[in-house]
């Protein structure tokens, strides 16, 4: 490809997520939408007219067009592995929404898929480009707040009328309740943040969804290897919607409160502990800008597909989640802390 030529791009799935892609792709000097995909001709149909591509209902229209190069796939769950191995196995580079599939298993085939082409797979975990969590991260990393001791995260909203016969509400297309949806996120970070845990302990409820066998809530802990211990809590009974994070050190600590939009301001409060005594140095930062992390999140993939840079959202990244949510749904149903199984 050279200096002047665009990465042809499409997208399967025209729901929320799948038009914020696609207005990234259109955005994004090096890139160009040619297709989308849906199985509503009408949600197809208005995507490609708003961005000038081609619709379809078929999403293997898109995998066997030898015009494409790579592929957002944000369908429902029950659909991320096989668009993802189809395009894979076509040449092209993937970038999947998370979670990696409904289970551990669908994720380890879609990474063997990403080996066996040589192709970019990205996992999207775009609360990783959020700046407030960014910086945080560059924190803990450069030792501002000393060695991770525990961490604390809560992340959830209130649903809405109907919730139970949306597809998130519908084990087979779903995979998991509310622990899969939004607490992947959650277990990315965690992940990003202090490590793998080694050990997860957690309650599931369904409280006020009726969308049994999944779950409206789940609160968990987890233990990593060197003594780190946290506890998360995400639900769809958060009423009103919320988002923190909160990393403590033998130094100091870090918060990060919002995600923008209707999560409120995006925050990041860094606390040095006073080693001598006495109360501490706060440092408060508000990111009041508008929500940029699905652009830099494009960014990096464009990168990594055009000029092979790193890339946050590996397959092995994916796998890491979803072995810990695996984890999580087993301690449920034994009642009791369950070994976090490592690839």
């Amino acid at each position: 490809m050279t200096a002047d030529e665009r990465l042809r791009c499409a997208v399967v799935g025209c729901g929320l997520i799948g038009n914020r892609r696609a207005e990234q792709a259109v955005a994004h000097a090096r890139t160009r939408l040619v297709a989308v995909a849906d199985t509503s001709e009408d949600a197809a149909r208005a995507v490609a007219e708003r961005y000038g591509a081609a619709h379809h209902t078929d999403w293997q229209a898109i995998v066997r067009d030898p015009d494409v190069d790579a592929v957002v796939v944000a369908t429902p769950n029950a659909f991320l592995r096989d668009v993802t191995i189809a395009a894979l196995d076509a040449g092209k580079h993937v970038l999947v929404e998370k979670p990696m599939g409904r289970n551990l298993d669908e994720a380890r085939q879609m990474a063997d898929a990403a080996t066996a082409s040589g192709r970019v797979l990205k996992i999207g975990f775009n609360h990783r480009y959020h700046p407030a969590i960014r910086r945080a991260h560059d924190l803990v990393a450069g030792g501002d707040i000393g060695v991770p001791i525990s961490a604390r995260a809560r992340y959830g909203h209130g649903g809405r009328p109907g919730y139970e016969r949306e597809w998130r509400g519908n084990a087979q297309l779903a995979g998991g309740g509310e622990l899969t949806d939004q607490g992947v996120h959650v277990a990315d970070l965690l992940h990003w943040f202090i490590g793998l845990p080694e050990e997860g302990f957690a309650y599931l409820q369904t409280a006020v969804w009726p969308i049994q066998p999944l779950e409206d809530g789940a609160f968990a802990l987890f233990r990593f290897s060197g003594g780190c211990v946290a506890g998360i809590h995400t639900s769809w009974t958060q009423w009103k919607n919320l988002f923190s994070l909160e990393i403590f050190g033998d130094r100091g600590s870090l918060t990060v409160e919002g995600l923008g939009r209707s999560y409120g301001p995006e925050t990041l409060t860094l606390v040095k502990r006073a080693m001598e005594g006495g109360a501490p140095e706060v440092e408060w930062i508000e990111y009041d800008g508008p929500d940029t992390s699905w652009r830099d999140e494009w960014y990096q993939f464009v990168d990594a597909v055009l000029g092979g840079m790193p890339y946050w959202g590996t397959p092995t990244d994916g796998i890491v989640a979803m072995e810990t949510l695996g984890a999580l749904y087993r301690s449920s149903e034994a009642n009791a802390p369950t070994r976090i199984n490592r690839s």
